[in-house]
């Protein structure tokens, strides 16, 4: 059986020693992280889901959830689990302490919440939507909802989901067909089906809040194509009177669970709404006619506020899969013996050499080490100017970290999920045969990670995200201001000692700007060269960006070892972590770059019929 060890060592370092939060005792819930609260905080979250949530994973996956007579059971100890789980706090561990939780900033709850994932990625998911559905409720929601609904799921009494996909439309909600029909009392009838619901239904609490997105009919009684009727509702499995009173079973129902490739312990639902009551969260949409075909509904503010949450929370997935990936690949290469070492034997007492003398394991190895410490170090940085932009700091600095938080939201998504998923799978290389059987765990992360790179939208959707709104928007604000903070760092630390993460990243950094300027030239004249190149710049974007990260944190390290402080081995290993990014991964946006300038033609060519 799999095991794993929260990483509080590197979140220490991440925290204190370079992003340095204890400077920022003046940003929202900041002025109580001190280093030892901290500690006690990760330790005791990282003692709680290795002891509690990591041995039902397998569990999880083995036994799956099950659909009997239109319910849905989780697997056995899930719902004990997730009591222990609310009764410890860990679930409102960042609600504000007049709602009775923690009032931690995101910074603290993504390192939680990463953790929960590379414990049970399928069990994480009940809670972390949950979070997102009342944060969601307490911003948009009217007074009675955030007293009588909100407060019930961060007691964790009820939990709530996100539904968006329908069985004929994902991605474009233009095409949605669920419509809400108002009613004279002002609450809304809901008809449609939603699919791919996570949490959909479930036995762990009495009543789930679902989250919906749905069209509101125009004065002939039909919906339209386009964005302009679109808003956010509430639907309650049981209604929820304006006085908190529970009533009967809301026409919603469960009509069927997925089975899945993996997370199979999380219910994944289809499910029928047949005039579900609703309420609006926000104000009315502007009528159709009025000129703008998107929607002006101060309620779907909400809605994209849950689905850019969702993003980072699943780029900190793809962080989680790498980092419990990489623990049990470690243990594994250094108790099994293969074969010699090329430049001799290093254990001839023994009869074969362990695995980790190998340079091609310790490749496999450092990738999945460098792309857990640095997408670790992505999120650490977006949540941190998250903060930034919440705080009460002056006007200019809260807009930059806001303009630079919301560019890298695309990237830690769908770049993080991609390197978790490469790096699950060479974990699972490293036990040659082993890995590909159940027994010890390996494939089931490789099976789990491969829906970060699918679901909240796709890594794809996520490129043209990138690539086709964030980089233009404002005037390309966001980009420049995030090229000239990281050329601020590179231009500070010039020195010899540092040119080997300093001189990698500045040539990364020239080819991504280079980049950048191709697709503000091509991309205007042929919007299709722009979606032919928006994976590889993303991925461009990501190397370089991280990249950046790692020589911040080799640039730490350098100190720390050159004042004789902590833990020396510990500094080491990061100084050949970001080397390792420097050598095997910084390389690859001089190849990048040249697939982004191929352009579209040859992708665009060849006819439809011939594919």
């Amino acid at each position: 059986m799999p095991s794993y060890k929260a990483p509080v060592d590197d979140y220490d370092f991440l925290l204190f020693d370079v992003l340095e939060i204890e400077k920022y005792k003046d940003l929202p819930g900041y002025a109580e992280l001190d280093r030892a609260t901290v500690r006690d905080v990760l330790e005791g979250a990282g003692k709680f889901v290795s002891e509690v949530l990591q041995p039902l994973n397998q569990v999880g996956d083995e036994e799956g959830c099950h659909f009997e007579n239109g319910v849905v059971r989780t697997p056995k100890g899930f719902k004990e689990a997730y009591q222990a789980f609310c009764d410890s706090g860990w679930n409102r561990l960042g609600v504000p302490e007049q709602f009775g939780g923690a009032g931690l900033p995101i910074l603290m709850t993504f390192a939680v919440s990463e953790m929960g994932a590379s414990a049970n990625q399928a069990f994480a998911m009940y809670p972390g939507l949950t979070s997102a559905a009342y944060a969601a409720l307490l911003g948009t929601g009217a007074p009675w909802m955030r007293e009588h609904i909100a407060t019930k799921m961060i007691a964790g009494e009820w939990t709530g989901t996100m539904c968006l996909t329908e069985p004929h439309c994902g991605t474009d909600l233009r095409l949605m067909k669920t419509k809400a029909v108002e009613q004279a009392d002002g609450t809304y009838r809901i008809h449609g089906t939603k699919i791919y619901i996570s949490g959909g239904d479930h036995d762990l609490t009495d009543n789930i809040i679902h989250m919906v997105i749905a069209k509101i009919p125009d004065e002939n009684g039909k919906i339209h194509d386009d964005l302009s009727t679109v808003n956010f509702f509430m639907v309650p499995k049981f209604v929820v009177s304006e006085d908190g009173k529970v009533g009967a079973r809301n026409a919603v129902n469960t009509g069927s669970i997925e089975k899945k490739m993996g997370i199979k312990g999380s219910a994944t639902c289809v499910l029928n709404f047949d005039g579900a009551v609703a309420w609006r969260l926000g104000p009315k949409p502007q009528a159709k006619g009025t000129g703008d075909k998107k929607s002006s509904s101060e309620g779907m503010k909400g809605m994209f506020g849950m689905m850019n949450a969702a993003r980072i929370g699943v780029g900190v997935q793809g962080v989680a899969v790498a980092e419990v990936a990489y623990q049990n690949a470690v243990a594994y290469t250094r108790e099994r013996l293969v074969g010699r070492s090329l430049t001799g034997a290093k254990n001839p007492e023994l009869p074969a050499d362990p695995l980790l003398v190998h340079p091609d394991v310790r490749r496999m190895l450092l990738f999945a080490r460098v792309a857990a410490e640095g997408g670790r170090s992505l999120a650490g940085l977006i949540t941190f100017l998250m903060g930034v932009a919440q705080s009460n700091r002056p006007d200019a600095e809260r807009q930059e970290a806001a303009d630079i938080a919301d560019l890298l939201t695309p990237v830690i998504k769908a770049f993080c999920t991609d390197m978790g998923f490469d790096a699950a799978n060479a974990a699972m290389q490293c036990f040659g045969g082993h890995g590909y059987i159940r027994s010890y765990g390996m494939e089931q992360f490789v099976r789990d990670s491969r829906i970060n790179q699918t679901y909240e939208g796709a890594n794809g959707v996520q490129a043209l995200d990138l690539v086709g709104r964030k980089l233009s928007r404002n005037g390309g604000r966001a980009p420049f201001a995030l090229f000239r903070v990281i050329s601020e760092f590179l231009n500070a630390h010039d020195g010899d000692d540092m040119k080997p993460y300093v001189e990698p990243v500045k040539a990364g950094l020239a080819r991504l700007q280079d980049a950048t300027m191709w697709l503000a030239q091509n991309g205007m004249k042929n919007p299709d060269n722009a979606g032919a190149a928006s994976v590889d710049y993303l991925r461009m974007f990501g190397i370089v960006v991280v990249g950046y990260l790692w020589a911040r944190q080799a640039a730490v390290a350098k100190a720390k070892l050159a004042g004789g402080q902590g833990n020396k081995a510990f500094y080491e290993a990061k100084l050949v972590s970001a080397r390792y990014w420097m050598e095997r991964l910084m390389p690859d946006t001089m190849s990048l770059n040249e697939r982004i300038k191929a352009g579209a033609e040859g992708l665009m060519m060849l006819d439809a019929a011939n594919f």
